[in-house]
């Protein structure tokens, strides 16, 4: 199962919010052995809203999204879930649970609509101040705000993806060629995933504050047992065309 997020909120897209989800679900899955498939950042627009979820519904793909599940006009995540689902949205039992005991006395029905989600959802639970998220099969809705959507997220993968941490054998290494183009590497390349059955990137740059001089980062990632001696086969044939390669990390 591949694993992906979505990130909403036009204060993302117009900056004056600055995005750390994308990062922070990175080292949450890492942890665990797990990686990110891909990301889509998506403004508070319903219709494109609802045709992003369509598509990932219609997937496998375990799916977290960040933002939008307020109830002011510029939230739409809810709604456009819903939508995608072919349901409506519903006030959750457990949900209005959660939020009454918040509350207690100064419940309205307006703090009871954030407990309106698809019907037939799970509720993801919130313990920085118990207003939930919610799941609808294996695509998880948690706040835009990260003291709250981190913690969740962390609750879905250790309640419901334990299973999935640490089953994939998985790593990867790299060096550094100077003065390199990647068209003289590029047979290489090729014959080192044909013989080792690993993947191979290529990162060049032109220079940077640790490293002035052009370089690529040449690089293998798969099983261990494989990326070990792809990647001393692909120095040493480097070496052999004459190329200055380092080992030193960035």
């Amino acid at each position: 199962m591949a694993i992906g997020l979505y990130i909403i909120g036009d204060e993302i897209l117009s900056g004056r919010r600055q995005d750390g989800h994308f990062a922070k679900v990175r080292e949450l899955l890492a942890e665990r052995g797990l990686q990110l498939s891909w990301v889509s950042y998506l403004g508070d627009e319903r219709p494109r809203l609802i045709d992003a979820f369509r598509r990932s519904m219609a997937t496998t793909d375990i799916v977290f999204s960040c933002g939008g599940i307020g109830v002011t006009p510029d939230d739409h995540t809810r709604q456009s879930a819903a939508a995608a689902l072919g349901v409506d949205c519903v006030l959750h039992p457990a949900a209005e649970v959660e939020i009454r005991a918040r509350f207690g006395a100064e419940v309205t029905e307006n703090r009871l609509r954030l407990g309106e989600f698809p019907a037939g959802c799970d509720i993801i639970p919130n313990p920085f101040n118990r207003i939930p998220g919610f799941s609808c099969g294996d695509h998880h809705f948690v706040p835009g705000f990260p003291e709250m959507a981190w913690p969740m997220m962390q609750w879905v993968l250790d309640t419901k993806y334990r299973h999935l941490h640490h089953t994939r054998n998985w790593t990867e290494a790299s060096f550094f060629v100077f003065d390199a183009h990647e068209s003289r590497l590029l047979d290489l390349m090729q014959a080192i995933e044909r013989d080792y059955g690993v993947t191979v990137f290529s990162l060049p740059s032109f220079g940077n504050a640790k490293r002035a001089r052009p370089h690529i980062e040449l690089g293998a990632k798969g099983d261990p047992d494989k990326v070990a001696p792809a990647l001393a086969a692909m120095r040493a044939e480097v070496i052999q065309r004459g190329l200055e390669v380092d080992a030193d990390p960035l």
